[in-house]
């Protein structure tokens, strides 16, 4: 493999250990990944990822290989298995993370919202909230809907309600990821293919029925990949996730990346407060007086839980 002959590019796609790779000059090479390269401070099923920037050279046969990560400005990373310790890292290099969620066919929990976004303050992703599907939705769910938003708002992370049957929604959606290389997460069936097809209408995509079992959806994106935008930008489609286990914190750092309950910690009276039950609370005396919510609250103890039993849910 001569030095002389490599090239940097983005990695647009992984199956397996097989990579597609975008060159600076444009062309999209086949590669494999050559050695091993080791994420600092986390075990990962797949050591390169969508998003990274990578050197690539050829050997004498002509296969090309990955041989240089760039060092990555963040990623979005959750737990591979009920039983594994390693990490399944989703994309890399990301400007903006939108969550799609929908709070029927399939229900998206406060829980697996709070989850993500605990991942994505970790891991410094930006992300905002897409509630999808809202022409479905009853007068009920409409409220909950705004009840959500409301919520989310006021912590600081921004929120879209979208439709892709009525439209709703997908100017700000398409003005969001413009230029951007952005992630596309949530459970299956909320709607990603869909609204990956109305953002680039080459992208053709499978769109999977919700199957009968929990309301969950089917899945129909098997790897990640990365869609080139019309308006300029990326957006990176990830099979649908199930759970969301956090990775790596100690019991201490969790509020960390509870925004509102970090800000509010700082009146503590000790400074190794967990808010579980310490005399002189702050977080605890905001709970009881409604400045944080129970369902954050109860999503942080959930997370706590999760860190002292080292499991993952």
């Amino acid at each position: 493999m001569s030095e002389g002959g490599s090239k940097w590019g983005l990695v647009i796609r992984n199956t397996g250990n097989n990579y597609l790779v975008r060159t600076d000059d444009g062309d999209d090479i086949p590669c494999l990944a050559k050695g091993s390269f080791r994420l600092k401070g986390i075990r990962s099923t797949s050591p390169v990822v969508v998003g990274d920037k990578v050197r690539i050279g050829t050997n004498s046969e002509g296969t090309a290989y990955i041989t240089e990560i760039e060092d990555r400005k963040n990623y979005i990373v959750r737990r591979a298995s009920n039983l594994s310790k390693q990490a399944h890292i989703l994309a890399a290099n990301i400007d903006l993370a939108l969550l799609c969620i929908t709070v029927r066919f399939p229900e998206t929990t406060t829980v697996f919202i709070d989850r993500f976004l605990v991942t994505a303050e970790a891991y410094s992703v930006p992300v905002h909230l897409v509630f999808n599907k809202t022409d479905i939705y009853d007068s009920d769910d409409q409220e909950y809907v705004e009840g959500l938003i409301h919520l989310y708002s006021t912590i600081g992370y921004g929120s879209i309600k979208t439709s892709v049957l009525t439209g709703k929604g997908m100017d700000e959606l398409r003005e969001q990821v413009r230029g951007k290389i952005t992630l596309l997460a949530g459970h299956s069936g909320v709607g990603k293919s869909s609204i990956v097809n109305a953002l680039q209408k080459e992208a053709a995509r499978k769109v999977g029925k919700i199957s009968d079992y929990h309301n969950k959806g089917m899945h129909t994106t098997t790897f990640s990949e990365m869609i080139e935008l019309n308006g300029g930008g990326f957006l990176i489609d990830t099979p649908g996730i199930k759970g969301f286990g956090t990775i790596d914190m100690t019991t201490a750092e969790v509020s960390h990346y509870f925004p509102e309950i970090f800000k509010i910690s700082a009146k503590c009276k000790f400074n190794n407060c967990l808010h579980l039950n310490e005399p002189g609370c702050a977080v605890i005396e905001a709970l009881e007086n409604r400045y944080i919510s129970q369902s954050r609250y109860h999503s942080y103890l959930n997370i706590l839980e999760d860190v002292n039993e080292g499991k993952y849910r």
